[in-house]
């Protein structure tokens, strides 16, 4: 496995790889990896001849009083991780790599990052989509992999890519769960012991409403009923926001008759989780 920190080096390792007839996987992440992480490296290992894995905590996508400082990392232990999952390089780029004085130049989409998520934490997702763009430029992968856990995420990555023209299939990956349900993510380790007991509450809501749509009920504002009732009987979870919105488009929706993103956001004091399921009529969620 090689590491590389400067754009001109990934692009000539990519481009040398290519030469060879490898097709290239791209895995992005923010570092201080987990077990979701190494799915989404696995599953490229999968179907890619080179796998990249990107670790950039990109300043762009938190808020003013979000967590960029405090982000967990651990570079020496991203990085003994993905050599034991056998990954064939690393790009960790400085910030100045990635904006260099005087960047001026954002990708913003004009819906999709209104809702959910990007109603809560305003611009996040004009940063993703930027750096996204960025990595997808500089490293050229065939596919990219990204978590369903993210759920949103993934549905304005693929419209940018649909918009744009841009070339990489994107690929996601399940969400991967502690056994009590808990999906994996680098901001549990902000949890205390008592929020990180009551964290379950999220999935246990998802799961009910689940239940409840296999057993026939359409109604969105009943099935997030449901997930919002439950976390209320948690006294250390607040609600940021439970929806369900329609896929791929997240809008609106009076009536499932189609896909759908049931997806919700609690705080536990300044810790912000996310999780959603799919619904689909018809079909297994």
């Amino acid at each position: 496995m090689v590491v590389f920190e400067k754009n001109e080096q990934i692009k000539s390792f990519v481009s040398e790889r290519k030469k060879s007839g490898h097709s290239i996987g791209l895995v992005p992440t923010m570092g201080y990896l987990h077990e979701g992480h190494l799915a989404l490296v696995r599953e490229a290992k999968k179907t890619c001849q080179t796998v990249v894995v990107s670790i950039f905590v990109n300043p762009t996508q938190f808020g003013p009083h979000e967590d960029f400082e405090r982000y967990p990392r651990d570079i020496e232990r991203d990085l003994r991780m993905l050599e034991e999952e056998r990954a064939d390089a690393v790009f960790m780029p400085s910030v100045a790599e990635i904006y260099p004085q005087g960047y001026v130049t954002y990708v913003r989409l004009k819906s999709l990052t209104d809702c959910l998520c990007g109603r809560s934490r305003p611009g996040h997702f004009d940063g993703v989509a930027t750096v996204v763009t960025k990595l997808f430029n500089i490293v050229r992968p065939e596919k990219a992999f990204f978590g369903q856990k993210d759920g949103q995420q993934v549905l304005v990555i693929r419209k940018m890519v649909e918009d744009l023209n841009m070339e990489p299939e994107i690929v996601t990956v399940p969400t991967v769960r502690e056994p009590d349900g808990v999906a994996m993510s680098s901001r549990n380790v902000y949890l205390s012991k008592e929020e990180r007991k009551a964290a379950p509450v999220l999935y246990r809501g998802l799961m009910a409403a689940e239940v409840a749509f296999k057993n026939g009920e359409r109604n969105p504002q009943r099935l997030c009923k449901i997930v919002t009732d439950m976390i209320a009987g948690e006294p250390l979870a607040r609600v940021d926001y439970v929806e369900i919105r329609t896929i791929p488009n997240l809008e609106p929706v009076e009536m499932i008759n189609g896909p759908a993103l049931l997806a919700v956001a609690v705080y536990f004091k300044n810790v912000r989780l996310i999780d959603n399921v799919v619904l689909r009529p018809g079909n297994p969620s």
